[in-house]
């Protein structure tokens, strides 16, 4: 983001109201993907103890699994969204295809992975021989679903790239409500137990994904795009999305390294730190939904050879996510009283959260910044540099974090840590965005 002038009351109007019709929709369909889990967990808790700690388990592994893939969504998207600002409608969806060939390869890959070596995953997770049963089954068959859940990543990828999260709103919430009336259906009035659970998981994903394939080949056959895999262009999907893994990866282990953090401290700390997770993740979604928006928004305008397009968009989109930042910084204040017993009645519990509590509202408006600038550079096709920025930022956080019980302190520190974190993250955006080195225009990187 190099110094400019002021953006035109007109211009700020017009990326305001992208970015409204882009995020609204992109967060209703955030939201709606964990409440698979919430769904499966408030049915499948009526059946036992054993049965709700095998799940547990094996939807950690099973949500693990697909979020690695994620890049699926992201490289997709600032794909296909330039091939749209450049006019090229046939080639954009092409991409998509290549994006969608690709994720059932990757998905291929998975279930023979994961089928054999399900009881072992399970086992290094300490389960109970009892749970352990029952993690196993559901996940040898929610497995059989990752094809059709990657398909869905990419698909949606190919839908944001043409400025429509509408239709992936349509579908999460359609998914849903299935997957919530077959596990019931499959659970009790089949008598499947926890593997009716599973399979009516993986009934929903297919036919998420069988919804999304037929829009995608809609589109196809409207602009005359081939639907046969091209290995040329998977192998070009696949190398943009190694960037991008690299840097999911090193976020998952900011997060796993937090968490053991955690647990060195003690129950309550952990027991606290889940509590504040759980709330962490809920308020990226609302920021990951302007992301989303400035992936599309970016891509489009770089594809149309509008260089001055994108750094408004971005300016703008900055404004969007400092203004959202605070908002709910102030709401996660506001509310601690009434969010903390909805968890926990453990007094201790409390006690440990609230402070901590206060260091992720304080947080808000620099996440608000870091998620903004990473949807712009994704949508720009800049993930070697977003790799190597999280990987820095990992090199930053591990030390900080691992010394925090060392040095005698608590869960605040380690929060204070995890907002350093985002700091760090913030700081290594911010000089990319200010650089302009981003801006690459073309149809293509």
């Amino acid at each position: 983001m190099t110094q400019a002038p002021a953006i035109p009351q007109a211009t700020r109007r017009r990326h305001d109201r992208e970015i409204v019709a882009l995020a609204v929709p992109a967060f209703g369909a955030l939201v709606a993907e964990p409440l698979f889990v919430m769904a499966d967990s408030a049915i499948v808790g009526h059946l036992g103890t054993a049965q709700l700690a095998g799940l547990g388990v094996a939807s950690v592994l099973l949500t693990t699994a697909v979020s690695v893939f994620v890049f699926l969504a992201y490289a997709t998207t600032a794909a296909v969204a330039r091939r749209v600002g450049a006019g090229d409608l046939q080639a954009a969806i092409r991409q998509g295809m290549d994006g969608i060939w690709l994720a059932l390869l990757l998905g291929g890959a998975v279930i023979a992975l994961v089928l054999p070596l399900a009881p072992g995953i399970v086992d290094l997770f300490g389960a109970s021989a009892t749970a352990a049963s029952y993690a196993t089954t559901y996940l040898r068959i929610s497995a059989l679903g990752i094809p059709a859940m990657l398909v869905v990543l990419a698909a949606t990828g190919v839908l944001r790239g043409l400025q429509n999260t509408k239709t992936p709103l349509y579908v999460a919430v359609g998914g849903f409500v299935a997957n919530a009336g077959l596990n019931a259906g499959l659970v009790y009035g089949a008598g499947l137990g926890i593997a009716g659970s599973a399979w009516g998981t993986v009934i929903a994903q297919c036919a998420m994904a069988t919804v999304y394939l037929l829009v995608v080949i809609r589109g196809a056959r409207r602009h005359g795009a081939s639907l046969r895999p091209d290995v040329a262009g998977i192998r070009a999907s696949a190398q943009a999305g190694v960037p991008l893994l690299i840097r999911t990866l090193s976020l998952r282990a900011v997060l796993m390294i937090a968490t053991a953090v955690a647990a060195r401290l003690g129950d309550a700390d952990i027991a606290a730190h889940q509590i504040i997770l759980s709330l962490w993740s809920l308020l990226a979604f609302a920021l990951d939904a302007i992301a989303i928006a400035g992936q599309a928004i970016i891509g489009r305008s770089l594809g149309a050879n509008d260089a001055q397009g994108a750094r408004d968009g971005c300016r703008r989109m900055v404004q969007w996510g400092i203004a959202t930042g605070v908002v709910l910084g102030l709401l996660v204040v506001a509310a601690r009283p009434l969010f903390l017993p909805l968890f926990t009645s453990d007094s201790v519990v409390k006690d440990t959260a609230l402070p901590a509590l206060l260091m992720v509202a304080l947080s808000q408006p620099v996440c608000g910044i870091v998620f903004v600038l990473d949807g712009v550079l994704m949508g720009a096709g800049d993930g070697p540099y977003l790799a190597w920025a999280m990987v820095i930022t990992l090199a930053v956080f591990a030390p900080v974090a691992l010394l925090v019980p060392t040095l005698g302190g608590g869960l605040t520190t380690l929060w204070a840590a995890m907002t350093l974190m985002m700091t760090v993250r913030m700081a290594t955006l911010w000089l990319r965005a200010r650089s302009g080195r981003w801006i690459v225009t073309g149809a293509t990187r």
